[in-house]
């Protein structure tokens, strides 16, 4: 699944007045700290972070806290979203509207395997 964080038309990035931008949230600790809070709709993890024990504990964190997770196949690959070089996990808080039903296949395909 590809997630967008590009801003689209002729809004250039900017955000209306009181609207939070949507983007995905990386880097551990914050990430544990969605999870804990209950704000994270998917966690994605990374399957070669070493050392492993940074991330061991993550999905029985997400299966505690009833959040949807997946480990998907190399950092960069997660770094790439996020325009870094590496990124260990993601999260995603909040989609737009018309991005609401891609979400849902994907949390529902996330969680019967």
């Amino acid at each position: 699944a590809v997630v967008s964080t590009q801003s689209t038309g002729a809004d250039s990035g900017k955000t209306e007045a009181g609207k939070k931008p949507t983007v995905v949230k990386y880097g551990l600790n914050h990430v544990t700290a969605l999870v804990e809070k209950k704000k994270a709709q998917l966690v994605v993890i990374a399957h070669d972070v070493d050392p492993i024990e940074l991330v061991v504990w993550m999905p029985a964190l997400c299966r505690k806290m009833n959040i949807p997770y997946c480990i998907v196949k190399g950092k960069a690959r997660l770094g790439q979203v996020v325009h870094k070089k590496t990124a260990a996990v993601l999260a995603i808080t909040s989609v737009k509207a018309e991005d609401k039903n891609a979400l849902n296949n994907l949390v529902s395909s996330v969680t019967t395997n």
